[in-house]
């Protein structure tokens, strides 16, 4: 149905400009009326030409918000275009509480998440170093990764933390989301994200302390 959509070759680009691309396309989103996007959405008559048009909209925020779980380009596409089939099968769920593009986001950010532990439950690694170098090494293989060793070591770190921990850094540094948003896609009161964000960044600072 959505396959015409689902191309996201343009979005390969430097892995280490990933905040200055998704602070851009936050300029252009702004200016899309989400109210009536989510109106359309729960309408039968316009939900498929609705729904088509978020694809278009969202596709790019939607993809960085899983590369920097999941990490490589090809597993992204994979994990955004399942996002994507599962949230048109669960329109009908959507009642609008929240932005259109924050459902999106939880339902994207679940995928990847849960893609992660599938792919941790069939690692082999057996410590924590040896998984930080594990997923530095693999980055580097990746033919879309254009950042230097620090961002590497970054993204190393981070793919470390606990989920929640995780999840609210990536959409607080990356995204400069609010932390009302983080609530609506994690189901995390916004105090325990704000500790979870501190913590987090206190894990990453000591990361690199260590690596000095």
């Amino acid at each position: 149905m959505f396959g015409g959509l689902f191309t996201f070759s343009y979005l390969c680009r430097r892995f280490d400009n990933i905040k200055a691309s998704v602070s851009g396309k936050r300029s252009m989103m702004e200016s899309i009326d989400d109210k009536q996007l989510t109106a359309q959405v729960q309408d039968t008559k316009t939900r498929r030409r609705a729904f088509e048009q978020a694809v278009r909209q969202y596709s790019e925020q939607l993809y960085w918000q899983v590369r920097r779980i999941v990490l490589t380009h090809e597993d992204s596409n994979d994990v955004v275009q399942n996002a994507f089939l599962k949230a048109w099968n669960s329109l009908d769920s959507f009642h609008g509480e929240s932005k259109f593009l924050t459902w999106l986001s939880r339902i994207a950010i679940n995928e990847a998440l849960d893609f992660k532990r599938r792919q941790k439950l069939r690692s082999t690694l057996s410590t924590d170093d040896d998984d930080m170098q594990a997923v530095a090494r693999q980055l580097e293989a990746d033919r879309y990764f254009d950042g230097d060793e620090v961002e590497a070591q970054l993204q190393a770190a981070i793919d470390q933390l606990p989920d929640v921990q995780r999840t609210v850094f990536q959409l607080r540094y990356y995204d400069e989301m609010k932390y009302s948003e983080i609530s609506h896609i994690t189901g995390t009161s916004e105090g325990a994200l704000k500790a979870s964000y501190h913590i987090a960044v206190k894990k990453i600072t000591e990361f690199f302390k260590h690596t000095d």
